[in-house]
């Protein structure tokens, strides 16, 4: 899969995947592992990137004795979804072009 694209598609999976509730990056990582191949130097830049443009909320707290980061999706992050899923027919249109294109060419 192109690099952009697939970071794109991690992007939301990240933020799907905190839909359920306020979560941390090891949870993120099992969560989204069996959907899309993701791995911690993947994940943290892409958690860093979210909170800089606000589609998340970070928070801090000790657990066993260890500090833990606790993500939550914001409002940005909702409506960046939103924006994925109104796109995506036009993305399906445009696989399905190329895909026939490819077809027809092989023949």
């Amino acid at each position: 899969m192109d690099i952009q694209l697939k970071r794109g598609v991690v992007e939301i999976c990240v933020l799907a995947a905190m839909l359920k509730g306020e979560t941390y990056g090891y949870q993120l990582i099992k969560d989204i592992e069996p959907h899309i191949e993701i791995s911690e130097s993947t994940l943290y830049p892409i958690l860093k990137r979210l909170e800089t443009s606000g589609c998340l909320t970070v928070r801090s707290a000790e657990h066993n004795g260890r500090l833990r980061k606790y993500y939550s999706i914001s409002y940005e992050g909702m409506e960046k979804i939103k924006e994925f899923l109104c796109n995506w027919d036009s993305i399906m249109k445009t696989y399905k072009f190329i895909k026939g294109e490819y077809e027809d060419a092989k023949r």
